[in-house]
């Protein structure tokens, strides 16, 4: 047995994560509702490191690579400031991760393999709130210039880590949005109870001072011609996102009432940005049903809660996953390092709705073309296929059913189409993995709009990708950190 402090370090000391303000007081409201470690706890969470010899969250787990156990030794030691350093060098936002990517790097913890996980997401946002409370987290413009020009277009993840990444090695950068503020779907994506924006504004005027400028209200292909950018940049990247959903074709799909999950957050993210102006897609005074499982689906819960509907359901296709319950033949065990495929609850789930899987929609139901229900059936899946099980039809009344089925890839619109890149068999922009380059030389592609739709972590994984490669073929090297796909 090892040394008495090194086991209770490791093995007695449990893993705490923040507590939330109660779901009584957060629904009445879009702020966030996380509430924060003290110091004393956050040093006790990262002492629960192992910093282990094969660091698998590191180099498995974690897409950007962040050297997760050399910064939980420096959390442990209360050497925050050089903490939160460490982290920027391989992470532009590590207050985007800590809230929304899903942690990968916990799953891939050894401590998967007895018990609960290290808290490093937690860790990394505690630290990166530390960073700007204290004032540690600075622009850092370039030292000298380059001369040469780049244009990043769209300002989601990706684009925003290539522009950081580019213009830190002394390229002027412009960024292209269309919406009319920056932070694509972190802005207008992603519930203000998730993130609020002044979090996006306030790493947005580190950006702008860095020497990035944002041009807003201006869409590539309509406003602009890529053609005319061709002329004026030594080099583009394409970081548009994958805004494709994918639709559901059942009879009288076209019923009033029916939305795409994104039209519905982007609409209560602008409502709120209007300071209470009523949403053009709203949940109030009505039974909501929303169709898939995933993190948008649990978005739209959220807030529909929060819109005051009457009733909220969330409907999933795929089988309900096995639940975690620890143990040597736990799910998670048996897939470690990978990602395991478990029952995650999230925040909105605890607020209220009720989740149903292997549930399958098979038409709408409606009066005088309004939607009034569903008619649905449970499934079976044999051999990859759901299979409808006999006697299992029902019907559900609902006056808005939200669409969160994923999205498809990119939209083919005027910015591709008169740029010319090819795409790949998936719909995505095709790019050679190793320089991230389009069919077309010196235009790069990263984020969804490549990759097709993924995690926050991934985007500025592929962003920093291609600002290392755009650096590389503008100058002919680059200083520029970045790590490629597994």
């Amino acid at each position: 047995m090892p040394p008495k402090s090194l086991y209770v370090r490791y093995m007695e000391t449990p893993r705490r994560e923040a507590d939330y303000k109660p779901v009584a007081e957060r629904i009445t409201n879009y702020r966030e509702f996380r509430l924060s470690l003290s110091l004393a706890e956050i040093a006790e969470q990262a002492n629960r490191c192992m910093t282990c010899g094969i660091p698998f969250c590191h180099n498995a787990g974690c897409p950007l690579g962040n050297p997760i156990p050399e910064t939980n030794q420096l959390i442990a030691e209360g050497r925050i400031k050089e903490a939160c350093g460490l982290l920027h060098i391989h992470d532009n936002f590590p207050e985007f991760t800590g809230r929304l990517c899903p942690a990968l790097c916990e799953a891939s913890c050894v401590h998967v393999l007895n018990e609960e996980s290290v808290t490093i997401r937690q860790l990394e946002l505690e630290t990166t709130e530390l960073g700007w409370q204290n004032g540690w987290i600075k622009p850092q413009p370039a030292a000298a210039k380059t001369g040469k020009r780049v244009a990043v277009i769209g300002s989601g993840p990706a684009g925003l880590a290539a522009a950081q990444q580019l213009v830190r090695a002394g390229h002027e950068v412009i960024v292209y949005e269309r919406a009319d503020l920056p932070g694509g779907i972190l802005r207008y994506g992603i519930p203000d109870f998730k993130l609020e924006k002044n979090i996006i504004d306030r790493r947005l005027d580190q950006l702008c001072a860095e020497g990035i400028r944002f041009e807003c209200g201006v869409s590539v292909g309509i406003d602009i011609a890529p053609q005319y950018l061709r002329r004026l940049f030594d080099a583009v990247i394409l970081t548009g996102g994958a805004m494709e959903p994918r639709d559901l074709a059942v009879p009288n799909r076209d019923a009033a009432g029916i939305h795409f999950a994104m039209d519905y957050l982007i609409a209560a993210n602008k409502s709120i940005k209007s300071a209470g102006q009523p949403p053009v897609i709203s949940a109030s005074g009505k039974k909501v049903i929303i169709l898939g499982g995933g993190d948008t689906g649990a978005d739209c819960l959220g807030t529909a809660i929060r819109q005051g509907a009457v009733s909220v359901k969330q409907f999933e296709i795929m089988p309900k996953p096995p639940e975690n319950n620890g143990g040597t033949a736990s799910p998670a065990r048996a897939v470690w390092p990978r990602w395991a495929q478990i029952l995650r609850t999230g925040t909105s789930h605890k607020e209220g709705g009720e989740r149903r899987w292997s549930v399958s929609t098979k038409r709408f139901l409606q009066q005088k073309g309004v939607l009034t229900g569903l008619e649905c059936a449970e499934v079976d899946w044999q051999g990859g296929k759901p299979v409808e099980k006999s006697g299992s039809g029902f019907t559900e009344e609902a006056d808005l059913v939200l669409l969160a089925l994923g999205f498809i890839h990119p939209k083919h619109d005027e910015l591709l189409n008169q740029f010319g890149v090819e795409l790949d068999g998936r719909g995505n922009v095709k790019v050679d993995p190793q320089t991230m380059m389009t069919s077309q030389p010196g235009i790069f592609a990263a984020g969804d709009m490549q990759s097709g739709a993924s995690l926050v972590v991934r985007c500025i994984q592929g962003g920093r990708l291609a600002a290392y490669n755009a650096d590389k073929f503008l100058t002919g090297y680059s200083d520029l950190l970045a790590v490629p796909p597994l």
